[in-house]
């Protein structure tokens, strides 16, 4: 009882360590994140793929309503997983950043210089007292100036990794397998598509609507950030064997939270 109420005691402060080295807020936070459904990050040669799932819990929900993939600059984009409000101040820090960097020295702002930001102001969310951390991870995709394709993710403890390929929120460890046995150096745009729709069928019985799922690429030639359709996002799972049954029920959701996605 006595290690448990201390364990409690930590649990109150987000600025006090725990006598092993703990933050249980960070921790909790990223509980936070599992409770949100997929996102994938994909980098290949020529681009980034940011793939999500969002599913929609409703059919009176508005689709356009279900956020998960944003524009953070021309050339840089980004997914989430986790609490959709903590998202969208983090989303709303990256572009003004972004744009700062822009005006004051009239280049596009690098995809590492940009993840740097955003993780040192989400790091500042666990030493401050009577706030606490962000519940949400963010992928960030991009390019370069020097052409370059990137892929970092951010955590919620305000640590920044790079990575070829990742997944964050639900099922991140089956998804994360997926990754590790099927991608390799030297993948193209197309495949990397392809192996993102591919990794999240592989935790929705290999079957996806193209309403239910998000995708956005960043190519090298262009370095624009862009959103596939419907319909572009239905070929591509016709032609890899993945489209749902129109029929079929959907299974539970991931969440049973608004908040969460």
């Amino acid at each position: 009882m006595q290690g448990q109420s201390q364990q409690q005691a930590y649990d109150r402060g987000i600025t006090i360590f725990s006598p092993d080295g703990r933050l249980y807020q960070v921790e909790y936070a990223r509980e936070a994140v599992k409770r949100g459904t997929a996102s994938i990050g994909i980098r290949a040669d020529d681009g980034v793929v940011l793939a999500v799932d969002k599913r929609i819990r409703s059919p009176l929900m508005e689709r356009s309503s279900v956020e998960k993939l944003h524009k953070a600059d021309d050339h840089i984009g980004i997914a989430s997983a986790g609490h959709v409000a903590d998202a969208r101040q983090l989303i709303d820090f990256a572009r003004r950043n972004a744009q700062i960097n822009q005006l004051r020295f009239g280049e596009p702002i690098g995809v590492e210089t940009l993840t740097k930001d955003v993780t040192d102001h989400i790091q500042q969310y666990t030493q401050i007292g009577g706030a606490r951390p962000f519940g949400v991870a963010l992928i960030i995709g991009g390019i370069d100036a020097d052409g370059e394709p990137r892929l970092f993710e951010t955590d919620p403890s305000g640590t920044p990794y790079e990575w070829k390929a990742l997944a964050v929120g639900a099922d991140r460890g089956d998804v994360r397998d997926y990754l590790e046995e099927n991608y390799d150096e030297g993948i193209d745009l197309d495949e990397a598509v392809g192996l993102a729709l591919k990794a999240l069928g592989s935790v929705n019985d290999d079957a996806l609507r193209p309403e239910a799922v998000g995708l956005a690429t960043v190519g090298v030639d262009d370095r624009e950030f862009s959103q596939l359709t419907d319909d572009e996002i239905e070929d591509s799972l016709v032609d890899l064997d993945l489209l749902a049954d129109e029929n079929a029920v959907d299974g539970d959701e991931t969440t049973d939270d608004a908040t969460e996605e």
